[in-house]
């Protein structure tokens, strides 16, 4: 079946994103196409920028928000050389091969050499095929322009609350559970030590309710982001403890979901206090989230 492809790198799959996905989805619907999506593997800034700016998601969390707002078929493309200086032309061109039948971007998208392409070019080259497209305007809430930049400072400044309203769900993160120093156990609060995905934005420092899915069942969590002071820890560490949980998640993916910041990281002086902080922070997650 033919595709209409949208176009864009979808870091973080924001409203604005989701606002090109509706366009695709009914632009399919109208022309008996498959919604699909064409994003990269790496940020463009990768070979272009002397510092890329970390990401929202993983690759893999990009693709499962994609699907989940309904997107059928995806091609990720490695961001290389030959796709940097290819010419925009060309580029539609390779995505006609791969089978699309039209193409939806936002009206800022901007493609192929030197960045050469955008909205204007691509509704031209649409109009000479008399292939199907549109053109998406930029989307703003609140008067602020809606972007991956925005929601990057949001999480970073530990802003989840705003974050979510600008992504339209809460921010995840996803990492296999890692074995750790096993303190937690010993005061009686198993947590699960994350490996946090190279390149991904870090959020502030601190404890967040979150909710937690493992093994296809969804928990409430209490999640501790930082270097872990009152046990001298030296490096970042994402560990959620999940509420109710009793089992063993090592080797196993944990997707966590970020709905609020509880309190800012802190140095407690034994084990017992933050046993007993931990225990508070707890009642506190299971108060605010159903």
């Amino acid at each position: 079946m033919k595709k209409i492809f949208a176009l864009g790198f979808f870091d973080g799959v924001h409203l604005g994103h989701q606002a090109l996905l509706t366009a695709c989805r009914h632009l399919a619907q109208r022309t008996a196409c498959t919604c699909s999506a064409v994003t990269f593997t790496s940020h463009p800034d990768a070979l272009v920028a002397i510092k890329t700016p970390p990401l929202i998601n993983t690759v893999l969390e990009r693709q499962r928000l994609l699907i989940g707002y309904g997107v059928t078929d995806i091609l990720a493309l490695p961001f290389d050389e030959a796709l940097r200086n290819m010419p925009w032309q060309a580029f539609l061109e390779f995505l006609l091969q791969k089978g699309a039948a039209g193409f939806v971007c936002g009206d800022d998208f901007r493609f192929g050499h030197r960045g050469e392409g955008n909205a204007e070019r691509l509704a031209e080259f649409c109009r000479e095929r008399e292939l199907p497209y549109a053109i998406v305007p930029e989307q703003t809430l609140d008067g602020i322009r809606i972007s991956s930049t925005h929601i990057r400072t949001l999480i970073e400044g530990g802003d989840m609350e705003t974050a979510a309203k600008f992504l339209g769900h809460p921010h995840i993160l996803s990492g296999v559970v890692i074995r750790g120093r096993q303190l937690g156990r010993t005061i009686g609060i198993p947590t699960a030590n994350i490996a946090l995905p190279d390149d991904v934005v870090v959020p502030k420092f601190g404890v967040y309710a979150c909710k937690a899915v493992a093994e296809g069942r969804e928990y409430l969590a209490v999640t501790n982001i930082g270097t872990r002071p009152t046990v001298e820890g030296h490096h970042v560490t994402v560990e959620p403890w999940l509420l109710d949980f009793d089992g063993n998640l090592y080797g196993k993916t944990v997707t966590l979901q970020f709905y609020k910041f509880l309190r800012p990281e802190q140095k407690f002086d034994s084990l017992e206090a933050l046993r007993e902080q931990i225990q508070r922070d707890a009642a506190v997650v299971r108060e605010l989230l159903p």
